[in-house]
């Protein structure tokens, strides 16, 4: 880690960034309403100017024929629950009777009714549509408007979370838009917002005070256009006020030049120690807006305070944790910082339970920010963690924001608290459908370009790890990545180029894997060559070759994967996989520096699984044999060698071949590979370690003593 230097006060704030209409007629004049509704919808939410992913909601009241009487009636099309504008399809609308909504009232007696009246939502569904409502819907079925948006841009929110942001709203609007005091989403607000509108009948818009914004208009590109108006004025109005001083009170550390690798070094540390039921996925940002505010005067007196906005803080909890970047490498203050991060988590929730409140959840923070480096956030999946670190930027926006024309308001504490712990809130945690059972897990595949490699990582992608593809070819590991990109997320992805055999290449990719992840759970160590030749010509190249990368480079991978499998043994364990060979327990003719050199990754296992187990860490082999189609090895070289020593054609002759020597008289193939890995990598063989299991549909030279 090294030293930092005071810096003078930088002189600009990083400004907002003002929306622009994006509308195009050509392409709306030949939607339908509701197609109309979904067109602004995805504008709207596809910029992030405007709002950030899940935030908002959008609706339209459209003329629908009721399908139990025929005739025509107003239908409120409103976001659904849980979605998001700015990537939903016309079926994440919900879609309910607007009569029947505004029958409601009847059950209405004051803000002690906001969680039943959410009971009443679903009865008023209109053509059994199972999209659920959301908690804003009577914000917009209560307006008397045709077209309703509610957003939460950073600008906008700037100005609902100063103590100045009601005189801005008078300043750069006049009379245009309303101002309404922070009240938690629900009916009361709806009422609340109804009767502001209805009393003045003039304004085009009411800011929601720690809330967002909600606007109108007579058609879908009004109603768009206002919206994206609106903010842009806010952001011209913020920028003029961050021009006149620096933001945060100015930078008074300087930036760490090798951020990447700092982040690297400690976020395994951090991962370890983070105790409870489940391990969590790492999201490293050290992004312009990150790097302004963690390294400003102002970081500890903001960062206490938390954040403002529901959505914000229900990603990333109240407040992060600072952490000191001179003392990342030491073990007992990091364990310090997350046992009182704990203990202040548990003593908030003790100050402000109530009796009916849910048991209290993962006390461990969330968002981690270090002066000189950046933010780091932790989440049981690496989406959640990437958006958590999203939303904290977001807060980082509206502090700057808020700061520059008075003083940054947090959420009341217990108010945060009854948001946090909300039984509605809790009911849709209870409906979510349980984790895939790697989510969490981190994994790395050497030799991840290969058949063997890319069926393995397939296979614990498609359970929810988190997979770095490793290989020395850049440009097929990249079609691998990219092609698991399409198949499963970008999220759970990364790839890098990697030479087993370079003692400096393989410590860069686990740096790689701990700065993507957070760490690293299982191993799987793959990248290989094959090589035939009889004794007599088997030059010392061939023979160091095949020993630099089967036997070398496993230890090698190994021995730079071990601190990090070692600090997840309070979680459980890890796990290390060796993709073996039936010629490592099996002799055969003409591939003495192959199958040898196979042998000692064997038994290097053999001498790990020993090591690791006081660590949790276990280490076991699978042994493949004649993996032909689907495997790069094969492709080259060892193909013609390997039917010259048989005596026979390379082609489907040798395929037949190998499935007539199995036992089985079966062809083995990379995903019957991958589902042994698998089983070693997973909780299914948590009491497995030092063991081989063959993997060659029947070979008794190979059978293991």
């Amino acid at each position: 880690m090294q030293s930092m230097d005071i810096q003078t006060a930088s002189t600009f704030a990083i400004p907002f960034a003002a929306p622009s209409s994006r509308w195009d007629d050509a392409v709306a004049s030949s939607l339908s309403e509701a197609e109309q509704l979904l067109y602004r919808s995805n504008l709207l939410g596809s910029d992030l100017t405007v709002t950030n992913f899940g935030g908002g909601n959008t609706s339209a009241k459209i003329l629908e024929v009721d399908p139990l009487t025929g005739e025509y009636i107003k239908v409120l099309w409103v976001k659904g629950s849980g979605g998001d504008i700015g990537s939903m399809q016309l079926d994440g609308f919900a879609t309910l009777y607007q009569d029947k909504l505004l029958s409601l009232e009847a059950h209405y007696s004051g803000p002690e009714d906001d969680d039943q009246m959410v009971g009443f939502l679903p009865h008023c569904t209109f053509n059994l549509n199972g999209r659920a409502a959301s908690i804003d819907t009577p914000l917009h079925s209560l307006l008397p408007f045709a077209h309703v948006d509610h957003v939460h841009p950073d600008a906008i929110i700037a100005l609902a979370a100063s103590s100045g942001g009601e005189a801005a709203t008078r300043e750069i609007w006049g009379g245009r838009i309303g101002w309404l005091p922070w009240k938690r989403p629900g009916y009361t607000l709806g009422i609340q917002l109804r009767d502001c509108v209805a009393a003045n009948p003039d304004l085009e818009g009411v800011m929601l005070a720690g809330h967002g914004i909600i606007c109108w208009g007579d058609s879908a590109k009004a109603c768009y256009e206002r919206t994206i108006a609106l903010i842009a004025d806010a952001a011209d109005y913020l920028n003029s006020r961050l021009a006149r001083s620096p933001a945060f009170g100015g930078a008074v550390v300087n930036p760490v030049s090798d951020r990447a690798g700092t982040a690297a070094g400690f976020m395994p540390r951090l991962r370890g120690l983070m105790v409870g039921t489940r391990r969590k996925v790492g999201h490293f940002s050290d992004d312009a807006e990150t790097l302004e505010f963690v390294n400003s005067a102002d970081l500890g007196r903001l960062a206490a305070i938390g954040t403002s906005c529901p959505d914000h803080f229900l990603r990333t909890k109240i407040a992060p944790l600072v952490l000191d970047p001179e003392r990342l490498d030491d073990e007992t203050y990091l364990a310090g910082c997350l046992e009182d991060y704990r203990a202040h988590y548990a003593a908030y929730y003790e100050r402000c339970k109530r009796p009916n409140s849910p048991a209290m959840r993962d006390p461990n923070p969330v968002v981690v920010l270090v002066p000189g480096v950046g933010r780091i956030t932790f989440a049981a999946d690496k989406a959640t963690a990437r958006l958590a670190g999203e939303f904290y930027g977001n807060a980082i926006n509206v502090m700057r924001g808020a700061e520059a024309i008075g003083d940054y308001i947090g959420l009341d504490e217990q108010e945060a608290f009854d948001i946090e712990y909300w039984l509605l809130e809790e009911a849709k945690l209870q409906r979510m459908p349980a984790p895939m059972p790697m989510v969490g897990r981190i994994a790395l595949v050497t030799g991840g370009a290969g058949g063997i490699g890319a069926a393995t990582a397939a296979r614990l992608l498609r359970e929810g790890a988190c997979v770095m593809l490793a290989d020395r070819d850049a440009d097929a590991v990249e079609e691998v990545r990219s092609r698991f990109v399409g198949q499963f997320s970008s999220d759970l992805v990364r790839a890098t180029v990697c030479d087993v055999t370079d003692e400096a290449q393989v410590q860069a990719v686990f740096d790689a894997c701990a700065r993507e992840f957070g760490g690293l759970d299982i191993l799987v160590v793959n990248a290989g060559i094959a090589s035939s030749a009889p004794l007599e010509e088997t030059t010392i190249e061939l023979w160091n070759r095949n020993y630099d990368v089967l036997a070398q480079g496993y230890f090698l991978t190994a021995r730079a994967a071990w601190p990090l499998l070692k600090r997840m043994r309070p979680h459980g364990g890890t796990s290390v996989v060796f993709i073996g060979s039936k010629n490592g327990v099996a002799a055969a003719s003409n591939a003495s520096a192959y199958s040898s050199a196979k042998a000692a990754a064997n038994h290097l296992a053999r001498c790990l699984a020993l090591e690791g187990a006081p660590d949790g860490i276990r280490v076991n082999v699978v042994n493949p044999d004649a993996v032909i189609r689907g495997s790069k090895i094969w492709n080259g070289d060892w193909r013609q060698e390997r039917a010259g020593v048989h005596g026979i054609d390379p082609g489907k002759a040798l395929e037949e071949h190998y499935r007539q020597r199995s036992m089985l008289k079966r062809d083995v193939l990379p995903d019957d590979i991958a589902e042994a890995a698998y089983w070693f990598a997973s909780d299914a063989s948590a009491k497995s370690t030092g063991n081989m299991l063959n993997v060659d549909a029947g070979n008794a030279q190979a059978f293991t003593r």
